[in-house]
């Protein structure tokens, strides 16, 4: 497991409240420490290799885009592990697989009631792993209204974390962590259309730090994620490298070597996002989060398709006080718009499940 500082564990505990009443927020850190950190392939250099735990003769990924096309992956049968059923909801837990030695353990909650309820992808960032999926109220919550909600984690964390020396981790395997995950999101999509269960004509992603990052690039490469709701995504590596408080100074002059920016920048969003003109984007921006620096975020906001939306907040206590009513992820369901018939099966969750976040905030 990763070591926080005290620093680290108060603010992540703050974060943990503001993800209990609807919306993630990456952790936001001084710096982190070198020791015990999770990670994934060797990429020193341009020409990157999935370690072998991880592949098989039969599976090639190209790491240098998002898009599949030139990958090859071999994908395995689903391996359903348990169904529970809750009033108003079901949560699924759900094991896929198509590289050797990584399978993708992906929660499935879906509001009762509700055929084919449109679906939301959650792609939290690093290093946040998805306790909160079996929280009660919180998948309450997720559901109200008739929309199914789908999680997993990303590349190189939590759970996925594995076969790979400790001194190497997510942002030193920045190209493999982003690559892999942003075509996790797409093989995962062809599995929920295989179900039948959901409406995969109305897809959003909500993402937050890395995982907007992710978002970004899956979209780019997938048409099928047609509304993005992004909370202070990672991008424009040389400054975000630069001037991230996530990367430890004693890391920092590897990752500005020319050989690491040439890994990642077939990856970096400033290249993707002004490619989703036919999407509904709305970019979230928070003040003081130096996780993502302020100049990466003006960066961001330059080169925003003309239809994305930008919301300021000038701190972290703006951005929770928008979100503490239990509407922290209205935008993104409007916008992916359910049908009439889900909206009155699930109207009367509303109310309920506000209620229940004021009554059930923890730190």
């Amino acid at each position: 497991m990763q070591k926080l500082s005290v620093r680290e564990v108060s603010l992540a505990a703050l974060l943990s409240y503001v993800m209990l009443v609807g919306l993630a927020v990456q952790a936001q850190s001084p710096a982190a420490t070198d020791a015990g950190k999770p990670v994934a392939t060797n990429m020193a250099s341009p020409a990157v290799h999935v370690p072998s735990e991880i592949t098989t003769p039969r599976t090639t990924e190209d790491l240098s885009t998002p898009s599949l096309t030139g990958s090859r992956m071999e994908v395995g049968e689903p391996l359903v592990g348990e169904v529970d059923q809750h009033p108003g909801y079901t949560r699924e837990l759900t094991r896929v697989q198509w590289r050797g030695g990584d399978p993708i353990d992906l929660y499935i909650v879906k509001p009762q009631g509700v055929e084919k309820p449109p679906v939301i992808l959650y792609l939290y960032s690093y290093p946040f792993e998805l306790d909160r999926f079996q929280d009660e109220a919180f998948c309450r919550f997720l559901t109200k209204d008739g929309f199914a909600a789908i999680a997993f984690p990303s590349a190189l964390t939590a759970d996925r974390y594995h076969g790979v020396p400790m001194k190497k981790w997510f942002v030193s395997e920045l190209q493999f962590s982003l690559a892999a995950t942003a075509h996790d999101v797409q093989l995962l999509l062809n599995y929920l259309a295989t179900r039948g269960d959901m409406d995969m004509n109305r897809v959003g992603a909500f993402g937050d730090g890395s995982g907007a990052t992710i978002a970004i690039l899956a979209a780019a490469a997938d048409p099928r994620i047609k509304t993005l709701d992004l909370l202070d995504p990672w991008g424009d590596w040389p400054d975000w490298v630069a001037k991230s408080t996530l990367i430890p100074e004693n890391e920092r002059a590897d990752y500005l070597k020319p050989e690491w920016l040439k890994g990642v920048a077939p990856l970096d969003p400033i290249k993707w996002l002004p490619e989703l003109k036919q999407q509904t984007v709305r970019i979230q921006m928070i003040g003081s989060v130096t996780v993502t620096p302020e100049d990466v975020k003006k960066k961001l906001k330059a080169v925003a398709p003309p239809n994305a939306e930008i919301v300021h907040y000038a701190d972290s206590k703006a951005f929770k006080n928008t979100v503490a009513n239990g509407t922290g992820f209205d935008w993104l369901k409007q916008h992916v718009q359910p049908g009439t018939a889900a909206s009155q099966a699930n109207g009367d969750l509303r109310s309920s499940s506000s209620t229940a976040f004021a009554k059930d905030l923890r730190h």
